[in-house]
């Protein structure tokens, strides 16, 4: 797997191979002797761990690491801890622990590796202000408190004038869509948000089948409000958060007075993703009785684009973008600050501050 690895990103005419290693231990030998600029990682290694040593590098010699992963239920779950602790992205191994088919996911590699080399370090080591931190998985996620957390925020004169584009007469739905680097952006913004939240939060965060559960059941165990991965049909209640399943589309329905979950994954991809951004915001722009604040986070490309300006031209909405200061990547909030679609640009470490303002007003 090593040898084939190291052919893939030699492959690639900006990329050099400087050394490799057969467990954690000597990976983090070599990182401190020959200082790459990114690291690829296998979660499951001998001796040391992918888990063990990804903590240690980015305590001592933080750099950029793409995890290798295989889609068991344990692989996925510490892939997600994986992230948290400061790994840029995953590629899911097609072949299981010893993958000897990674040719299947070349490209895939090639391109996450290339992408992690501009990422901001300090982005990936900086604390995540949640309220809550555990350091175990959760198989079942916990029923959760009602209980109500004051947000302390101060609110920007530009945030107040924002306030006026939510109609206090129609229900407000919350929409994230975000991909490298989303699930660190993600527990920034969910974990600060109170259970007592009017309005639900629909989710979509680029990742392939099999892992999407383990982010919302992480999430969940982190957070006050309820966060889950979206089921075919389920109605759309405040306070929960619907994440979309890896390898379908999330998009919404309206059913008499109430509204409900439609996964479809009939169509086909769109730019590559399926869950696709721009579906839920098409979705969403086919409704005319609620207002939407969208939120759009770290991310490479410009999945969101087309989606946000559809629904600027169609709905009411307010549209959020990631800061490009704590964005692990910035192409999807900068293709909507660029294109003029963001009504405010926010650190995410203040994003759930400015929901709870909007939803609030």
């Amino acid at each position: 797997m090593r040898k084939l690895i190291s052919d893939f990103l030699m492959s690639h005419p900006n990329i050099e191979v400087i050394g490799t290693a057969r467990n954690g231990k000597v990976a983090i030998e070599k990182v401190a002797e020959l200082k790459p600029d990114v690291i690829t990682m296998d979660i499951e290694m001998p001796i040391m761990n992918g888990l063990e040593a990804l903590q240690e590098i980015m305590e001592k010699h933080p750099t950029p690491v793409v995890m290798l992963s295989s889609t068991t239920r344990i692989g996925a779950e510490n892939t997600m801890l994986a992230m948290e602790y400061g790994a840029v992205d995953f590629v899911a191994k097609p072949g299981g622990a010893i993958s000897l088919n990674l040719y299947e996911v070349k490209d895939e590699i090639v391109k996450k590796v290339a992408v992690a080399a501009g990422v901001r370090v300090s982005n990936l080591t900086r604390q995540i202000s949640s309220r809550r931190q555990i350091t175990s998985t959760l198989a079942n996620p916990p029923v959760k408190q009602e209980v109500v957390i004051p947000i302390v925020h101060k609110s920007s004169p530009r945030i107040d004038c924002l306030k006026d584009k939510i109609t206090k007469t129609e229900k407000t739905f919350v929409i994230i869509g975000t991909s490298t680097g989303g699930p660190r952006a993600l527990q920034e913004v969910l974990t600060q948000l109170p259970a007592t939240i009017k309005a639900p939060i629909l989710i979509v965060q680029h990742m392939p089948p099999g892992f999407t559960k383990s982010l919302a059941n992480r999430l969940n165990g982190l957070s006050d409000i309820a966060v889950k991965e979206a089921e075919e049909g389920e109605p759309i209640v405040n306070g929960v958060a619907y994440i979309a399943p890896g390898g379908k589309h999330l998009t919404m329905r309206k059913t008499g007075m109430t509204y409900a979950v439609h996964l479809d994954e009939t169509e086909s991809p769109r730019m590559g993703h399926r869950p696709s951004v721009d579906v839920l915001l098409e979705s969403a722009s086919r409704i005319a009785d609620l207002n939407f604040l969208t939120i759009i986070m770290t991310g490479m490309g410009y999945d969101g684009k087309k989606g946000t300006e559809l629904l600027k031209k169609n709905g009411r909405t307010v549209t959020i973008a990631e800061s490009a200061t704590t964005a692990v990547v910035y192409g999807m909030p900068k293709s909507i600050v660029e294109a003029g679609l963001a009504d405010e640009v926010v650190d995410v470490q203040h994003i759930a501050e400015v929901i709870m303002d909007l939803i609030k007003s």
